[in-house]
C-alpha cells in the first residue's frame, strides 16, 4: 500500500517532557524497557476485556516479544494486544491530554534537572524511549480493524504518520540505539532487565533461546538449530500469590510496573480475603505525590480492577473514596461478573463491601505506620492534606481518618506537623474540655496571630492549622473523643479564668465602645472589650459559625461573592494605646484612630485592606499629630 506520509510537530508540551526525561534520567536509562514493557502489558489486558464484550475479537496467546540486532543497533518490543487506531496515535503519543501538565512543567522549568524526582512525580512511558534512541519506529494496528500506521520521530519537534500494511494486530516499537546505548542491544542485558523490572507481568514475555554451535562424534561442527522463542519472565499474577512467598524487591519491582512511578512505593498490604466475598488486593502508598494530585481529583490512575485475573479497568475510582486516590495497586475479584460495566459497578451492593474493607485496610496500614514517626512524617509531608478530605467525605471513618491527622502546635518550635489529637488531649489541662485551634494563611500568620496572647500566657496549647483545606474541614467535625473543637478566633471564650471571667466594663468604658462602634459601623457587627488580649490592642473575631476571614479573601479573590457578615471588633481596654485613644476629644482624629485599630486587627487575621494607600496617610498624620 503506497502512502505519502503526513508531518505532525509535537505539541510544545511533548517537547518539554521530552527533553525532561532525557536529561533528568539518563542515569537511570535502563528503565527504557520496564515502561514499553508496561505499556505492552496493557494493551494485552485491554484485548482480553474488549473480547469479552466483542465476540468478533480474540484475546489467544497474548504474549510480548523482545528482539534486538546487535550489529543494527535496535531494540524491538512487540505485543498482540489492543493496538492503536491512527488517532489514537495523535491522541496519546503527540499530545499530553492534561489541563495541569504545562503549569507543572514551567514550574520545574527553573529547577534543577538532576532532581529524577521531578520526572517521577511525572511519569514517563512511551517517552522513555528516547532515553537510548536516536529515533524511534511505531507500527500499530488496532484490534478489528484493518488499517495500520507507522510512527517515526527522532524525538525532537516532530513525527511522520504513515498507513502501511500489518499482518497482525497489536503495536511493535522498535528503536535506534544511539551509539553509545549500543550496550542494550544485548541477549544477556535484555534478559536482566526483565527479570528486573518485569518479571511479574502477567503475560509471557519471550525473547530468542540463546544457541551455540555443537560438534559431532568426529569434532565436526553441527550448524547451531534456529532458536526458537522462549518465555523468559515468571509470567504470574504477583497478588495472587501468598504473601510469604513475595520479597520486597519483587513488591517494589511491581509497584513500578503497575504506577509507571519512577520512585519506590513507601509501603504496602497485601491480602487474600475469603468469605461472603473473595478478593485478593495488593495496595500501594507511594512515597511521592503526583504533581497533578489536587488539580483534577477525578484524574487518577488509582487501582487495576480484575476479575479472575482478568483486566477490567484501568481506574477504578468506585473502589476507592477520593480522599484516599493515591493509593495505588491491584484488586481481583472472584466473585463479580466478567461483563460487569462502569456504571454497574456504581450499583454493585458486592463492590460496596469491597470498597468497605479496602478502606479499613488502608487506613489500618496508615495507623501502622504511624508508629514510626519518621515514616508517617514522609507520608504526611506528601498526603496530608488529601487525608483531611475524609474527615468531610467519609463520615463512617471519620474517627478513624482524625486520629490519622497531624498538625503544628504552639508546642512546638516550628512548624513542623507531628501532633496528633491524642497527642494534643494527654496534655490538655486540669478542667479543659475542648480542642483549640486556629486557622489562617500560613504558619506565620497563625503563629503570630493576637488570638494566642492569652493561651500562651495560660500554658494552653493551640493547633496551629494553616493549611487552605483546614477551615473547610473543620467546619464539618464537632468532636473528637468526646471533646469539642473551638477556634481560639471564634466566638465566645471560657479558659476557666474566675478572677477575669467575663468582667463587666465600666460606664466611661461602655460609652468608649460605642463611641468605636459608631465610627466602625460598616466594618464590624460590634466592639467589645476583649478577654483574650493580652499584648495586642484590638483583634476581629468571627460568630462561632462563620467563615474565618482569610478564607473569605480567597474566596472573593477566586470570583466567589461572600455574604455580608461582619466580625466583631474586640478591644484591649488594658492597653497603652487604646487608652490614649479613650481620652481623645477630637472626632476626627478619634475616629481615624478607631479606623486603624480595626485596619491592624484585619491585617492581623489575613484580611485585605480594601485602600492600603489610605491606611498608609492615616499612619503618617496621626504619628504627625502626636510629634507636634
Amino acid at each position: 500500500m503506497k502512502n505519502t506520509a503526513e508531518k505532525f510537530e509535537f505539541q510544545a508540551e511533548v517537547n518539554q517532557v521530552l527533553d525532561l526525561v532525557i536529561h533528568s534520567l539518563y542515569s537511570n536509562k535502563e528503565i527504557f524497557l520496564r515502561e514499553l514493557i508496561s505499556n505492552a502489558s496493557d494493551a494485552c489486558d485491554k484485548l482480553r476485556f474488549e473480547a469479552i464484550k466483542n465476540k468478533n475479537l480474540t484475546a489467544d496467546d497474548l504474549h510480548i516479544k523482545v528482539d534486538f540486532d546487535a550489529e543494527a543497533k535496535t531494540i524491538t518490543i512487540s505485543d498482540n494486544g489492543i493496538g492503536m487506531t491512527r488517532e489514537e496515535v495523535i491522541n496519546n503519543i503527540g499530545t499530553i491530554a492534561n489541563s495541569g501538565t504545562k503549569k507543572y512543567l514551567e514550574s520545574i522549568a527553573k529547577k534543577d534537572r538532576d532532581d529524577a524526582n521531578l520526572i517521577g512525580q511525572f511519569g514517563v512511558g512511551f517517552y522513555a524511549s528516547f532515553i537510548v534512541a536516536k529515533e524511534v519506529e511505531l507500527k500499530t494496528r488496532k484490534a478489528g480493524e484493518d488499517e495500520a500506521v507507522i510512527w517515526r520521530s527522532d524525538g525532537k519537534n516532530a513525527y511522520t504518520l504513515e498507513t502501511i500494511d500489518k499482518a497482525s494486530r497489536g503495536t511493535e516499537i522498535t528503536l535506534h540505539l544511539r551509539d553509545e546505548e549500543a550496550e542494550f542491544a544485548d541477549n544477556h542485558r535484555l534478559r536482566s532487565l526483565i527479570k528486573k523490572y518485569s518479571e511479574h507481568v502477567a503475560f509471557p514475555i519471550k525473547m530468542l533461546e540463546i544457541t551455540y554451535p555443537e560438534k559431532d562424534d568426529d569434532g565436526n561442527e553441527i550448524p547451531a538449530k534456529t532458536p526458537e522463542y522462549e518465555v523468559v519472565n515468571d509470567a504470574t499474577a504477583l497478588w495472587k500469590k501468598a504473601p510469604s512467598e513475595v520479597k520486597d524487591e519483587d513488591y517494589q519491582a511491581f509497584y513500578k510496573q503497575i504506577s509507571h512511578d519512577f520512585n519506590e512505593a513507601a509501603f504496602w498490604t497485601h491480602n487474600h480475603i475469603e468469605g461472603t466475598q473473595s478478593y485478593s488486593n495488593l495496595l500501594y502508598v507511594p512515597s511521592k505525590s503526583p504533581f497533578n494530585m489536587f488539580q483534577n481529583p477525578d484524574d487518577r490512575e488509582g487501582l487495576k480492577l480484575f476479575i479472575k485475573r482478568v483486566f477490567i479497568m484501568d481506574a477504578a475510582k468506585e473502589l476507592m473514596p477520593n480522599y484516599l486516590r493515591f493509593v495505588k495497586g491491584v484488586v481481583d475479584s472472584n466473585d463479580l461478573p466478567l461483563n460487569v460495566s462502569r456504571e454497574l459497578l456504581q450499583d454493585n451492593p458486592l463492590l460496596k463491601k469491597i470498597k468497605s474493607g479496602l478502606v479499613k485496610r488502608v487506613l489500618g496500614l496508615l495507623k501502622k505506620q504511624a508508629l514510626d514517626a519518621e515514616v508517617y512524617a514522609n507520608f504526611w509531608n506528601e498526603f496530608g492534606d488529601i487525608l483531611k478530605e475524609g474527615v468531610v467525605e467519609d463520615f463512617s471513618n471519620r474517627d478513624a481518618v482524625l486520629k490519622l491527622l497531624r498538625f503544628a502546635s504552639t508546642e512546638n518550635k516550628d512548624a513542623t506537623e507531628n501532633v496528633s489529637l491524642d497527642d494534643y488531649i494527654s496534655r490538655m489541662k486540669d478542667k479543659q474540655d475542648k480542642i483549640y485551634y486556629i486557622t489562617g494563611e500560613s504558619y506565620s500568620a497563625v503563629k503570630n496571630s493576637p488570638h494566642l496572647e492569652l493561651f500562651r500566657k495560660e500554658g494552653v496549647e493551640v493547633l496551629l492549622m494553616h493549611s487552605r483545606i483546614d477551615e473547610w474541614m473543620m467546619g464539618h467535625v464537632q468532636e473528637y473523643d468526646g471533646k469539642k473543637f473551638q477556634s481560639v478566633a471564634k466566638g465566645k471564650l471560657d479558659l476557666g479564668q474566675d478572677d477575669k471571667k467575663d468582667q463587666e466594663p465600666s460606664a466611661e468604658d461602655k460609652f468608649f465602645l460605642e463611641k468605636v462602634q459608631k465610627h466602625l459601623k460598616d466594618h464590624v457587627s460590634e466592639v467589645t472589650a476583649s478577654s483574650r488580649l493580652v499584648d495586642s490592642a484590638s483583634c476581629l473575631v468571627m460568630d462561632e459559625h462563620a467563615m474565618a476571614i482569610h478564607m473569605q479573601k480567597l474566596m472573593e479573590q477566586a470570583g466567589q461573592a461572600m455574604p455580608g457578615q461582619l466580625p466583631a471588633l474586640e478591644l484591649n481596654l488594658e492597653h497603652p494605646l487604646v487608652q490614649h485613644i479613650e481620652h481623645i476629644d477630637n472626632d476626627d482624629q478619634f475616629k481615624q484612630w478607631s479606623e486603624l485599630l480595626y485596619e491592624q486587627a484585619l491585617l492581623a487575621e489575613g484580611g485585605q485592606l480594601k485602600n492600603p494607600a489610605d491606611h498608609v496617610h492615616k499612619m503618617n498624620q496621626l504619628m504627625l499629630d502626636i510629634l507636634k
